[in-house]
């Protein structure tokens, strides 16, 4: 019965051994680009106007900060996000001239926008862009860091060293 016991253990202990080494092997056989490595950092240039369309690259964005790739390379990726177009009228607190049924991606967005915060991607809005397109400074969503020039900062972050990702 012991040497049974005995068996079954060393077989769990080389099965979930040789999964853990697959696992890992897995994901630099995926993305041959992680590969060599040291940090990750991307900045996502976000001015699209579809409100359906930008709740779902937040969470794209999202997942993929939390990637078990990305973590693999980068134990705290650096991830910002830079508003400008008209996206930035899908982060206020002002709702008015939206439907019913579309302020429920508007909540999905305030929801991912506060859990991105915290994890700490940074979220920026182009205060010409809010202007343009009348939306109060006032009124943007608590996490939000507002510059005055979004371009400006895009152009910071990929001169520090961040990939830029268009989200058109």
């Amino acid at each position: 019965m012991k040497r049974i016991a005995k068996t079954v253990v060393l077989g769990l202990f080389f099965s979930v051994t040789f999964l853990f080494i697959a696992a890992s092997d897995g994901f630099s056989e995926e993305y041959e680009s992680l590969i060599g490595l040291q940090s990750v950092k991307a900045v996502f240039d976000v001015r699209k106007g579809d409100l359906k369309s930008v709740a779902s690259m937040f969470n794209l964005i999202h997942d993929t900060y939390r990637d078990k790739s990305i973590r693999a390379v980068s134990k705290k990726p650096e991830f910002a996000i830079v508003l400008s177009g008209p996206a930035v009228s899908f982060v206020s607190k002002n709702w008015k001239g939206f439907e019913l049924k579309e302020q429920k991606d508007l909540d999905r967005i305030a929801v991912k926008i506060a859990a991105m915060s915290k994890d700490g991607i940074k979220i920026e809005i182009c205060s010409l862009a809010a202007k343009v397109f009348n939306v109060e400074a006032s009124s943007i969503l608590p996490g939000i860091k507002h510059v005055h020039n979004g371009w400006i900062s895009l152009i910071g972050y990929q001169s520090n060293g961040y990939s830029l990702i268009p989200v058109y």
